[in-house]
């Protein structure tokens, strides 16, 4: 397996990083390989050398070219300020796509570093699959995401809540670079190596800022449209992040760590899925509240650079900041709208109205969040009783008779509504099952129909119908997601 390597990350102060080697495991071998991926990427998949790509994706073979580091990295886990850095994730290198694309090939579960801090380094296979399924879900629903190009396994256990078989994911980002990287470079270095590292992250992410007058704000500015989109995007799904810290938010917008993720069934604003969010910090429907705190902890980093007098850079970033909840409620309403296929450059307050009195209804009703719009679009061929109620009648007149007013027939409003709403979700339930499937007896059929369906075939059928099936109410209650750390 050839990859083009670059490097550019190790050619920052060192202080940002430490040259470590993958820790290497007793027996990898291949057990996922994403060969549709591998090809957009420019890598070929050779069947005949299984056994060689085992032991470079698991850490025992370096690539040519590649030069392995541990990033170091702070960031505020639930609001608490913390130094952390890469501590089961060794950074292989930055691969060079034929198409001159610059991406991160990261080995996750790949050893103990510097930043282990009494960890073992290691990751847990069923994590490692979760993650893999997660991010390919989030592609195929063209949400920026990182993605995921093999999974391998050691042959080691690893001891959590319990006794696991381990695995090493090659994760694929535009990069590794995130709110809580500009946190520690804030903290714990001069502001040379601020100014340093926040040129490197400019011209690698956003380039045409660097003939902008202020380029540390303009950055601030961008990073925050990038992040508001993706948040938009995952509250269109019904995508639980689950651990928002500031080092998981990726400097380049995109989709980052899959640890205790879920999707929503019944909609409820409060869901929580993550074993370690108690509060409900992340909860569903906090999330862009959190991604505005954490990019507020973004502003703090850049303060240094935005301006020579703190009381002006707090000014300058504050206006960024504050602009974030008008920005954020004009792209989420949008959004809302293309999914009852409505698409206006400014929506009236009767459309507004429309659709919080739907989201109330379903709240109360505690409706399934995915089919709840394919009743509206007539793909479900048995739904709820729910949908049969007076009050949901009376709405959908009022959604009817909009869509008339804004000369829009039901049938171009189902189309918008189909590129804007999945027909599956991989419901927790069944993305239990399917991991199962494979930790327990290497069994991938659920694994298999469940991905095809929502990333391939995407129709109702006999074959997928399983799929639209949302747990018990007591079983939404009660489960809960791992980060496997």
């Amino acid at each position: 397996m050839h990859f083009t390597f670059d490097n550019s990350y190790s050619q920052l102060p060192n202080s940002l990083f430490e040259p470590t080697l993958p820790t290497p495991v007793a027996n990898p071998s291949l057990l996922l390989f994403n060969k549709g991926f591998a090809k957009e990427i420019g890598v070929e998949f050779n069947a005949e050398e299984a056994d060689l790509i085992a032991q470079q994706l698991a850490g025992n073979k370096l690539i040519n070219g590649s030069y392995p580091i541990a990033q170091a990295y702070a960031g505020h886990q639930f609001g608490h300020f913390a130094m952390l850095g890469d501590g089961r994730a060794i950074l292989l290198g930055e691969i060079i796509c034929p198409d001159k694309e610059r991406l991160d090939l990261q080995l996750k579960g790949a050893g103990q570093t510097a930043f282990s801090r009494r960890g073992d380094g290691r990751a847990t296979l069923r994590s490692m699959l979760r993650e893999y399924l997660m991010s390919e879900v989030m592609n195929s629903y063209e949400i920026p995401t990182s993605r995921s190009l093999a999974v391998v396994t050691t042959g080691e256990p690893v001891y959590r809540e319990n006794v696991h078989e381990g695995g090493v994911l090659t994760r694929i980002a535009a990069s590794h670079i995130r709110v809580g990287t500009f946190e520690y470079v804030r903290h714990f270095e001069q502001t040379e190596t601020l100014q340093t590292f926040t040129n490197y992250v400019i011209q690698r992410h956003y380039p045409e800022l660097m003939q902008h007058p202020n380029p540390p704000l303009a950055l601030l500015e961008a990073v925050m449209d990038k992040q508001i989109d993706l948040v938009v995007n995952w509250m269109r799904v019904g995508f639980i992040h689950g651990v928002m810290n500031t080092d998981n938010i990726s400097i380049a917008g995109e989709t980052f760590d899959f640890g205790p993720c879920a999707f929503m069934n019944s909609y409820r604003l409060g869901t929580v899925f993550s074993s370690i969010d108690t509060q409900g910090r992340y909860a569903y429907g906090n999330q862009p509240k959190i991604l505005q705190w954490n990019l507020g902890c973004l502003a703090g980093a850049l303060l240094p650079l935005i301006h020579s007098e703190e009381a002006e850079a707090i000014k300058l970033a504050t206006e960024v900041v504050v602009a974030f909840k008008e920005k954020y409620e004009k792209k989420w309403f949008a959004m809302m709208a293309t999914k009852l296929g409505i698409v206006e450059k400014e929506l009236t307050d009767e459309i507004k109205e429309l659709i919080n009195d739907l989201l109330q209804w379903m709240e109360l009703q505690k409706s399934d969040y995915t089919n709840t719009f394919l009743v509206l679009m007539n793909l479900l061929q048995e739904p709820s009783a729910i949908y049969e109620s007076s009050e949901f009648i009376a709405w959908k007149e009022r959604w009817l008779t909009a869509l008339e007013e804004n000369g829009i027939a039901y049938n171009e409003a189902t189309a918008i509504m189909q590129k804007n709403n999945p027909v599956f979700i991989p419901r927790n339930h069944q993305v239990e099952a399917a991991l199962d499937g494979i930790t327990l007896e290497k069994d991938f059929t659920i694994w298999n129909k469940l991905l095809r369906a929502i990333i391939e075939s995407r129709e109702i059928n006999e074959d997928t119908k399983w799929l639209l099936a949302s747990p018990s109410e007591e079983t939404e209650k009660s489960y809960r997601t791992f980060c496997g750390t």
